[in-house]
């Protein structure tokens, strides 16, 4: 069985925030959010968060996916496992993380629980090339970690030592919860340090295995908001790597950024300053050209994404969409589509084969398949108190500069005139025309110009 506790109770006050501090995103993620996905993906059983400052935020995001504890007062380290009690029943492994750490792969986690498979303790290690404020790790003849000692508290020897604590752990889950009961708060600052437990271990002849993390910013705590950008940055080159070695083309990975939970299908190419943002699904051989914005998006294959910005809507296969064009709110634009400079979509179906190349607002509408919509042309779906649909049936010709006001039905293969203002339904296969007939005035251009 696993478990896991993530120590999320801290103030944070370097972050000079009112949000709670395991709250802040990165790559549009909560920090926290980004753990306990990765634990979830490692099949971990039990996850507790141990809570204190800014405690309903977390809950609020969290929900029931985790379960909670309270530390009330914070008294170190030590005392916040303390207060995960509803797992010291259980057996197997499990894993102390902190809620500040949002780059932990859940590569890293797995090799943690299989690290401590023939262990008792395993303690996260890095070597850095400089210790710096970090504890140091004393190993013993045997190679086991036989202390950590606090960089304050480093003789001349120790720090020279470059291996690191990363404050991240793996226990046998009962021994854990056994010899919390021994850690002394007999120190300055009265706190039960969890690091505690290394000497503890070590005085029971229980094994105490050090995992070195390859890469040392893997671990990073987010502390202020230079250390956010610093996590951002890794984890946005972190993920832009996995894509490319899935079979993506990302052209110019500094300057793309893709949020961890989107997924994109092979042979897809991404160009510069590209931003997709939330669940996404992308699909295969698809381009999005640059300065394009997606946010929560399904694009199928052989789509093209010229500079837009789609937010929560649907793009089907072999679309083309841009540039300049806006989709949101709960669009769906099937296959085969054009939609071209400056069009707006909101709430809205658009089918198969349809056109829409320019110039163009459709909000609540449900527009069929091989429509043809000229430049110019609005869905008039609001009176200022209610909002009403509209609707176009399969291969309607929408002439420019129409006005359609809604609720109103255009038929199948039905005709709006140029510079319509449509507030009545047309049939299938009529034509519309509502504007004044043109009357010329012989000579009145000159006479005006010459007044």
């Amino acid at each position: 069985m696993r478990s896991a506790i993530i120590l999320a109770a801290g103030k944070g006050t370097r972050m000079k925030s009112e949000l709670n501090k395991v709250m802040h995103p990165v790559l549009n993620k909560p920090m926290i959010g980004h753990i306990v996905t990765n634990l979830e993906q490692c099949h971990v059983d039990h996850i507790v968060v141990v809570v204190g400052h800014g405690a309903e935020s977390v809950k609020e995001y969290l929900k029931d996916r985790v379960t909670y504890a309270l530390q009330e007062p914070q008294l170190g380290t030590g005392h916040a496992v303390m207060q995960a009690q509803t797992l010291a029943s259980l057996n197997g492994d499990t894993i102390i993380l902190n809620g500040d750490g949002p780059c932990i792969q859940k590569e890293t986690i797995e090799a943690a629980f299989e690290a401590n498979k023939d262990y008792e303790m395993t303690v996260l290690t890095s070597i850095l090339p400089d210790g710096a404020r970090y504890g140091r790790i004393v190993r013993n003849a045997a190679s086991m970690v036989e202390k950590i000692v606090e960089a304050k508290d480093c003789s001349e020897e120790e720090l020279k030592i470059r291996e690191i604590n990363t404050g991240i752990f793996c226990f046998k889950n009962q021994l854990l919860f056994e010899n919390l009961k021994e850690i002394k708060n007999d120190n300055a600052q009265k706190e039960y340090y969890l690091t505690d437990l290394v000497e503890i271990f070590n005085r029971k002849q229980y094994r105490v295995n050090a995992m070195v993390v390859k890469d040392g910013d893997e671990t990073m705590g987010c502390n202020d908001r230079i250390d956010l950008a610093k996590a951002n940055k890794w984890l946005q080159r972190k993920t832009n790597e996995k894509h490319m070695l899935n079979g993506v083309t990302i052209i110019d990975p500094e300057h793309t950024y893709i949020d961890v939970d989107v997924e994109i299908g092979q042979d897809s190419v991404i160009y510069p300053n590209v931003h997709i943002q939330g669940v996404s699904k992308i699909g295969s051989k698809v381009e999005i050209l640059p300065n394009s914005f997606l946010r929560n998006v399904r694009i199928e294959d052989n789509c093209v994404i010229d500079s837009s910005k789609i937010v929560e809507s649907t793009v089907g296969k072999g679309t083309t969409i841009g540039p300049m064009s806006h989709l949101r709110n709960n669009t769906e634009i099937c296959e085969n589509v054009r939609i071209g400079n400056f069009v707006e979509f909101k709430n809205s179906h658009f089918g198969d084969g349809s056109k829409c190349a320019h110039l163009t607002y459709i909000g609540d509408s449900d527009f069929g398949k091989k429509i043809n919509v000229g430049c110019g042309v609005v869905t008039v779906n609001y009176d200022g108190k209610h909002k009403f649909r509209t609707t176009v049936k399969d291969g309607a010709f929408i002439g420019s500069n129409c006005n359609l006001i809604a609720p109103v039905t255009i038929g199948e293969n039905a005709l709006l005139a140029a510079g319509s203002t449509i507030t009545d339904s047309v049939e299938d296969g009529d034509m519309g025309i509502a504007r004044a007939r043109q009357t010329n005035k012989e000579g009145f251009g000159t006479k005006y110009k010459n007044k």
